[in-house]
C-alpha cells in the first residue's frame, strides 16, 4: 500500500509528455482552480508505476503514467455514507481516513481515532471530500 503524506496537496494521474528534449507532467485545471497548487511555484512531485495488464507471455515493463497505484474508479460516490476511522491529520488540520485500496477521505474537523459516519461530497480519481453526520442528520425531522 503506497504512504500518503500529510502534506499531501492534490493527487492525480497524468503521462509523462516528452517536447523537444524536455519531459513534462500536465496539472489538471480543477486542481489550479481549486487553489490546491499555483502557477509559478514548486512542489515535489512523486511518479509512480501503474500496473498494466499482461499476458504470462508479456514481460512486465515500467510504465510513465504518474500517481496511481489502483483502478481509476474510486471506490466511492457522492452522497455515500460511511463510518471510517481517522489515521491522521492532513496538512490543513482535516483528519485522513482511507477506505478501500488506499482511497483518502478528507474529514473536516475530525482527530486521529475519531469514530465518524461521513457523507461524501466530492469525488475526486484518488481522494474525496466528506462531511461528518450528526445524529440529528439522520432524524426524521430534518
Amino acid at each position: 500500500m503506497v504512504e500518503i503524506p500529510d502534506q499531501l496537496e492534490c493527487l492525480f494521474t497524468a503521462s509523462v509528455e516528452e517536447d523537444e528534449g524536455s519531459y513534462s507532467i500536465e496539472i489538471p485545471r480543477e486542481e489550479l482552480d481549486m487553489g490546491r497548487v499555483s502557477a509559478g511555484e514548486t512542489y515535489r512531485v512523486v511518479i509512480l508505476d501503474e500496473p498494466q495488464p499482461r499476458s504470462e507471455s508479456q514481460p512486465a515493463e515500467p510504465s510513465a503514467t504518474a500517481v496511481t497505484s489502483s483502478p481509476s474508479t474510486p471506490p466511492v460516490s457522492s452522497g455515500d455514507i460511511r463510518e471510517v476511522t481517522i489515521e491522521t491529520l492532513g496538512d490543513q488540520g482535516d483528519g485522513i481516513a482511507k477506505v478501500e485500496r488506499g482511497y483518502v477521505l478528507i474529514v473536516p474537523e475530525a482527530r486521529p481515532e475519531d469514530e465518524v459516519t461521513v457523507e461524501i461530497t466530492d469525488v475526486r480519481e484518488n481522494f474525496a471530500f466528506t462531511r461528518v453526520q450528526n445524529d440529528s442528520d439522520s432524524s426524521p425531522d430534518r
